[in-house]
């Protein structure tokens, strides 16, 4: 059930879409819009003197942009700056924005075929690349990263237009403040040059470098509104090299690196393998005592896995509608990760009839999970209240713990019981749906 009827009857009174820019004496998009920023107690970014953006923009700080090189330019240093996409922006495009493939991005000493017959572990083992051809495909890798990477500096809000895309564009915040980004399509970050690494897992991994949006040692940061997706290059549609998935996306919105006071609201996450990670490595660092992130109001559909996962963090997950029809390929949504503290409270899944309720949770050496309010349906059936931690419990050992041992004092509003979660979700999570 997607809710679409009862939807349909309320959509009016709880969804405001963004509107067309009006007369003469309006701005392209509507100074309420742009301004906008995040309401006081709206989750961990909320904390402290909370996450205004780009608000405080001078008038000639504030950028319509179209291309990918406009929008490099509107969002880098760290004066306050309103930067508006229009239409569809491409990263893999020339400075004129003719597009560029990953054939022309490729060194003229690499090709795949001559990588795969170079590094067959059958042939070269089980050691990392190394050698001329391994550094053809970095010098290749260079290039793409070249056009694809946006760094995003300090103080800004980045929001679109109606429509608009960002397609192949990799948002790099590293050492920001203080970022809004809002009401756009995140559109295939595609790494045409993924990494293989052959000690990863037990056979081996082709891992890319290129999130949709990647915020690393930074703070104050709010990602509402958005949609993620694939598009035409799904994960699902990737051959096998070398026995793996030929893996040419990485996460969706990754938070890393000692990042903290973070909040994702009202997001789609569509039909991706690494959506959410949370928490750089499982060696105590930066990350220790960081990473407070909230999760609320998104929809995660056909995420195979990291819906979150979590190391380090206190993460609140409350509200959101899970979606997960089959169970290949699906692998987890909660990963409880080393010294992780999630505090997940009034969400909503909709399993596929052959998706077992345990596959719900993961340890990844995590010890503590704080679950209440879920429900479920599984197939056809009618919704339930369930705890999917008890699920997961009765069926692995060790045991994790169902207290993580803190209490969110962060929320937007009062905490929805997961049916009416869902309902909002449907209505209001992703780009164009503002409210």
């Amino acid at each position: 059930m997607r809710f679409r009827g009862l939807a349909a009857s309320v959509a009016g009174v709880l969804v405001i879409a963004v509107a067309a820019p009006a007369a003469a004496a309006s701005p392209p998009l509507s100074e309420r819009l742009a301004r906008q920023v995040l309401s006081a107690g709206d989750g961990w970014a909320a904390e402290g003197a909370g996450t205004t953006g780009g608000a405080a923009a001078a008038p000639e700080n504030v950028f319509q942009v179209d291309t990918r090189d406009e929008l490099a330019a509107a969002v880098a240093g760290t004066a306050p700056a309103i930067v508006i996409v229009r239409g569809t922006i491409r990263g893999n495009a020339d400075p004129a924005g003719a597009a560029v493939s990953c054939a022309q991005f490729a060194d003229p000493a690499y090709t795949l075929d001559a990588f795969l017959s170079a590094y067959d572990p059958a042939v070269w083992g089980r050691v990392a690349p190394s050698g001329p051809l391994e550094e053809a495909r970095a010098r290749s890798a260079a290039n793409q990263s070249a056009r694809v990477r946006v760094n995003v500096g300090s103080n800004k809000t980045i929001v679109g237009l109606g429509g608009a895309r960002l397609n192949g564009v990799f948002l790099r915040l590293d050492g920001s403040s203080n970022v809004i980004i809002r009401n756009l399509t995140h559109e295939d970050s595609r790494d045409c040059f993924p990494v293989w690494s052959p000690t990863d897992g037990a056979t081996g991994n082709w891992n890319a470098a290129y999130d949709n949006i990647w915020v690393r040692n930074s703070n104050h940061i709010w990602v509402d509104h958005n949609t993620f997706t694939d598009a035409d290059n799904p994960d699902s549609a990737q051959p096998l090299h070398f026995g793996r998935p030929y893996q040419v996306h990485d996460g969706q919105v990754d938070i890393t690196n000692g990042s903290n006071y973070v909040t994702v609201s009202y997001n789609r996450f569509t039909n991706h393998d690494k959506t959410m990670l949370i928490g750089s490595t499982n060696t105590p660092g930066a990350d220790v005592g960081a990473l407070k992130v909230t999760v609320h109001h998104n929809e995660f559909e056909g995420s195979v896995q990291r819906a979150p996962r979590v190391r380090f963090g206190q993460v609140d997950v409350y509200n959101n509608l899970y979606r997960v029809p089959v169970d290949d390929p699906y692998e987890y949504s909660f990963g409880v990760g080393v010294q992780s503290a999630i505090y997940a409270e009034n969400n909503y899944v909709a399993f596929g009839a052959d998706v077992p309720p345990d596959s719900f949770v993961f340890d990844w050496g995590g010890t503590v999970l704080t679950e209440k309010g879920t429900w479920a349906r599984s197939g056809r059936s009618l919704p339930r209240p369930v705890n999917l931690l008890a699920a997961y419990n009765a069926t692995h050992d060790p045991d994790i713990a169902p207290d993580a041992g803190w209490t969110p004092s962060l929320r937007a509003g009062h905490v929805l019981p997961a049916p009416a979660a869902a309902l909002v979700v449907e209505l209001c999570a992703g780009a164009g749906r503002i409210r």
